[in-house]
């Protein structure tokens, strides 16, 4: 979590000064470059993402009105972003690999308690765009399928079955590693 995004810190970015932009920049890009990897599956366009998103946030801060942390209000930025470059790239197309996933099935146990946190970040950026995208947003952003559903023009069945491919896809490549 961010520290010193305090309401002195938010007020200098309503007036537009540079060095609380910088301050905010330096404080939050580590942790949104990292929401906008998990997104785009690769560093350089996760850091167009990422500027992209840090001009999003400069121009519409005075849409933040306080309530909740400046952290989540800057968090669905990036993620609203990083939807947004997929969608310019039609990387949220699902019918390829919901073709492609049709072989994949769910192991009965979980091997994730055996993987480092990194392996298991590489093996989430490798997911097929479209399961990137849902397990991203139910998983690690917690938004619900019809949420999921109503942000990628998407059924709620589709979310559901985006997921559990997504799952059973990142476990078959957990096992072929052992």
């Amino acid at each position: 979590m961010a520290k010193n995004i305090d309401r002195k810190l938010i007020e200098s970015l309503k007036k537009g000064n540079r060095k609380a932009q910088k301050e905010v920049f330096d404080l939050l890009a580590p942790i949104m470059f990292s929401v906008c990897l998990r997104y785009s599956g690769n560093r350089e366009t996760a850091e167009d993402i990422l500027q992209d998103g840090f001009v999003t946030l400069f121009s519409k801060i005075d849409s933040y009105k306080g309530d909740g942390s400046f952290e989540g209000w800057a968090r669905k930025i990036f993620v609203n972003t990083a939807l947004m470059e997929l969608r310019k790239k039609d990387a949220l197309k699902m019918s390829e690999e919901l073709d492609s996933a049709r072989s994949l099935s769910a192991p009965t146990s979980s091997q994730i308690e055996d993987i480092g946190y990194k392996e298991l970040m590489e093996l989430i950026a490798g997911l097929p765009a479209g399961f990137r995208t849902v397990f991203n947003m139910y998983v690690i952003e917690g938004y619900s399928h019809k949420e999921i559903a109503e942000t990628l023009g998407i059924t709620e069945v589709t979310s559901r079955s985006q997921l559990n491919r997504a799952r059973a896809w990142l476990q078959a490549r957990i096992a072929e590693k052992r």
